[in-house]
């Protein structure tokens, strides 16, 4: 007997044969038959809802749940298409309808744990993450055996930087399911966190074994080979995961910046004007820090910084901030780090911590690094009353702890680089936040007042660039310290590797500001001035093996690049002496490696260049009083470089001025410096108690 309504068994039989082949994951397939179903039934239901879910399953999220709300046109109440629509509307970074469609999937299935679990995947992405982990409680006691659950739980106990709590989920997730590839990468990143990095590789590495082509895992195996200084491993990580996911957010930038760290310049122009077009054109290419590095226009700097910081870190808290003076009588000052340990910006700012005026003033430091016991942070506990250590504190408790210290003026001495906290600034815990000292240049950032700088790194006509309004120091930006200690010992040549005669040029910069085109200039000079050699730091062993390959490959013996292993810095300003000239680097010049060649007597030789980070140097060396090292190109940075060589006496009378001038001039004088910016959060207050809104000025001699 024939079936009364052929369509429908049609129909059946395609459905089954659609759905075989869905569960296979032959979707090509399975998305053809469920559009035949709906071509002879344009309201089934199961058809429209499972196609729509091969649309997420695939990634077009937009198409997905276009799909998903279309079946759920037609029967309002099902609760695994109200779950699945959930999914689709997560991942558009709809977090506020996707609760809404996971509670309507709860409201008519109370017992559905994975209805739970993607509630608290969306609340973990508004970070309210104590609300997250009560749904992924709920979806546990629903499903004990839910893996996805326990690791994501993982995830935001981790996010609120309870480590210890976030490893016993990603175990027990991965006790559930051993090749849960998301778990071990999990696992890894909260490894990372505790610098266990030796661990976190490994679970990485299980991670990729698992699932190779899991960006992620790839993505956070390369952080840990930088935390672990394994440079080239770390860019070939992240090549791996831009093969996989070439649309990653920043992963350009940072795979390019990683290249640059070992100096392995193959390709890197062509990357380099790949990512200054995608800048351009609004993309996210490049994180802020690496870009410094190489890029030449301060207008590509900051549509950089804009990008980063409205995705990674934007505005969270625009409430009006207390102003606390009145009832104190003095300006508090809060500087935010984590570099409060033997680092660079500590080096610079520590005489300013111990010289400033406790009449007026009063310091506290917000720690998001650690204490490495060294001589330098003992100097600064000893100058810093109190120090609060944030490292452990989501960006929102840390703002309410600084809140609670009534701050006035709050110093990012961070911005993107190091072990930074520019999330906690997002919340505006005080009323003036300035941007001083670690990044030179804008953060893009709203809540960012001020940059204090000088009107070399920041010329007239520059003030466009910058999001926040420019406080001009008289002199020079930089602080410096008057007490930096030079060892007395005296190194020779021989132990230093450098040979017993011939003109040293050195260069103590890190290796990723070494761009390919100033490297071409220095074979170039070593090729004219016989017998030279270049002091190079090393950095890293593919660094120097690379850069000896280039040198070789520019017709110069790689033998003439001579390396210097890191030491403590009392030494290392010491062995400067050893060096007649240092050849500093661009776009990205020295700077606290100038400094410090300033301070030990040796002279600088820059080229200046467009940007903030490329006019350091030059602003240092006019502090100082030898604008004559400035060069404005590289034809005539080249020739001065061999001209200081064939003429000893014109650099024996620079030194001399030099040495002369370290005391004298204004480059290290602490005291000086301290009064002067000293006054501009004077200003900055002034300005604020008047309740007028932020405003660029001049701090007069």
């Amino acid at each position: 007997m024939s079936d009364a309504n052929p369509s429908v068994s049609q129909k059946q039989s395609i459905f089954q044969n659609a759905l075989a082949m869905h569960q296979r994951g032959e979707l090509a397939e399975a998305e053809r038959l469920y559009r035949e179903i709906i071509k002879l039934d344009a309201d089934d239901f199961d058809s429209t809802h499972l196609l729509g879910v091969i649309f997420v399953q695939r990634g077009q999220f937009v198409e997905g749940e276009r799909l998903i709300a279309q079946a759920l046109e037609i029967d309002p109440g099902e609760p695994s298409a109200l779950n699945n629509r959930g999914i689709a509307l997560h991942e558009l970074k709809r977090f506020e309808e996707a609760i809404a469609s996971f509670d309507k999937a709860i409201a008519h299935k109370a017992d559905y744990a994975e209805a739970f679990g993607g509630r608290a995947n969306s609340l973990k992405a508004l970070k309210r993450y104590d609300e997250a982990i009560a749904n992924y409680d709920k979806a546990i006691s629903l499903k004990p055996d839910y893996a996805e659950a326990f690791s994501n739980r993982g995830n935001a106990l981790q996010e609120l930087k309870r480590f210890d709590e976030a490893l016993a989920n990603y175990d027990k997730a991965i006790a559930l399911k051993p090749d849960y590839a998301e778990a071990f990468s999990n696992r890894g990143a909260c490894l990372e966190k505790l610098k266990q990095f030796d661990e976190a590789l490994a679970n990485y590495d299980r991670a990729v074994a698992l699932k190779s082509d899991y960006a992620e895992a790839w993505i956070g195996r390369g952080i840990v080979l930088y935390r672990m200084r394994h440079y080239e491993d770390a860019a070939k990580a992240y090549a791996q995961a831009l093969r996989i996911d070439p649309q990653r957010p920043f992963m350009k930038g940072i795979f390019l910046h990683h290249r640059m760290l070992s100096c392995a310049w193959h390709g890197v122009k062509n990357l380099i004007a790949e990512i200054e077009q995608d800048i351009a054109s609004g993309k996210l290419s490049a994180e802020p820090f690496g870009w410094q590095g190489l890029a030449e226009s301060p207008r590509s700097l900051q549509r950089c910084a804009k990008l980063f910081n409205a995705e990674k870190y934007p505005a969270k808290n625009n409430r009006t901030p207390t102003r606390w003076l009145s009832d104190r009588g003095k300006i508090r000052i809060g500087y935010t780090s984590g570099e409060f340990r033997d680092q660079a910006t500590s080096h610079l700012v520590i005489g300013l911590l111990e010289q400033y005026d406790k009449s007026r003033f009063e310091i506290v430091g917000f720690d998001n690094g650690w204490n490495d016991r060294s001589d330098i942070r003992r100097r600064i506990e000893a100058a810093v009353p109190e120090m609060v250590d944030i490292t452990r504190l989501t960006d929102e408790v840390a703002a309410a702890v600084i809140r609670k210290h009534e701050i006035d003026i709050l110093i990012n001495l961070n911005g993107y680089f190091g072990e930074e906290r520019t999330g906690v600034f997002a919340e505006r815990p005080a009323p003036i936040q300035v941007n001083y000292l670690g990044f030179p240049g804008t953060l893009g950032a709203p809540y960012i007042d001020y940059i204090v700088a000088d009107r070399c790194v920041i010329p007239p006509g520059h003030e466009d660039f910058y999001e926040e309004k420019i406080v001009y120091l008289p002199e020079c930006y930089q602080a410096n310290d008057d007490r930096k200690e030079i060892a007395a010992r005296m190194f020779s040549r021989a132990e230093c590797g450098l040979p017993h005669k011939g003109f040293v040029y050195c260069c103590f910069n890190n290796s990723y500001k070494i761009a390919p085109e100033m490297f071409d200039c220095w074979m170039r000079i070593l090729k004219e001035v016989s017998g030279s050699v270049l002091w190079l730091i090393e950095d890293n062993a593919n660094a120097v093996s690379n850069l000896r390959r280039e040198a070789s490959t520019r017709g110069v013996n790689p033998d003439r690049l001579v390396f210097a292993q890191r030491m403590p810095l009392s030494n290392h300003l010491a062995r400067h002496r050893l060096a007649d000239l240092f050849l500093d680097t661009l776009p990205y010049n020295a700077h606290t490696t100038a400094s410090d060649a300033l301070w030990a007597g040796l002279p600088i030789l820059t080229q200046i260049g467009g940007t903030f980070p490329g006019r350091v140097a030059a602003s240092l060396l006019q502090a100082v009083g030898l604008p004559g090292l400035i060069t404005s190109s590289q034809d005539t940075y080249q020739t001065l470089a061999i001209e200081l060589a064939s003429d000893p006496q014109k650099l024996a009378a620079i030194k001399h001025k030099l040495a002369s001038h370290r005391l004298t001039k204004p480059l290290f004088n602490t005291q000086r410096f301290t009064r002067y910016i000293e006054a501009a959060y004077c200003r900055m207050w002034e300005i604020w108690q008047r309740g007028e809104s932020p405003r660029g000025f001049i701090v007069e001699s």
